[in-house]
Formats: C-alpha cells, structure tokens, sequence
C-alpha cells in the first residue's frame, strides 16, 4: 500500500491487513470531540505528557483510519489485533503524531538560544 508522508500518512498492519491512517483535519476535529478536548494545543499537550490511555490510543487510531479513509467505530479499533500487542499499538500512536506534528529542523537549537 502507497502512502504519502508529507501529507502525515502512514501505513500500518492490524490483524494481518495493511490499513492506510492519516489525522486530517477533519480527523482532528473527531479526535477533539472523542476526548474532549477544547483545541489542538490541549490536544498536543494532552499526548506530549507522556501519559496515553487505552482509550487515548482507541481515539487516536480511530481517528487516523477516518483520515486514511477507513469506515471503522471505535469498538472496531479495540477489538483489532497488532503483532506486537499493545506496545505495537503505542507505536503507531507515536508514528501517527510525529507524522502529524513534525519537529522543525533545529528547533531544540533555538529553544537552547532562548
């Protein structure tokens, strides 16, 4: 399966099945609504804590399949299966974000200027 990185795309294999996830903006929004977060700074604070709960990874994952065009409810998201258990799941968590929120090149440089 073809993906694009630079639109924050990312490919990923649940239950032996390659499945396409992406955070659009749209994919954002739901992700807001499904944790109740007001905005994407709450949201971004929310994961950079370094805390994630089964049903953060849930929201996310869902969230990603609905941007890479996947018809799945969260119920779907929690009964799938990844090779590598829930340290897998973490994993593609943490691959969705960085492909969503890049770092800037050189930003721990400037932040170390400050």
């Amino acid at each position: 399966m073809q993906h694009n990185p630079v639109r924050g795309e990312v490919v990923v294999r649940f239950g032996g099945r390659s499945w396409r996830l992406c955070l659009t903006l749209g994919a954002l929004a739901e992700l807001e609504d499904m944790l109740n977060v007001p905005d994407l700074t709450a949201l971004a604070q929310r994961f950079s804590e370094g805390r994630i709960s089964a049903r953060d990874l849930i929201a996310l994952i869902t969230a990603g399949l609905h941007g890479g065009g996947h018809a799945v409810s969260p119920e779907d998201v929690a009964r799938m299966a990844h090779a590598e258990g829930l340290t897998g799941f973490i994993a593609v968590a943490a691959r969705l974000l960085q492909a969503t929120f890049p770092e800037e090149p050189g930003a721990d440089a400037a932040d170390e200027k400050a």
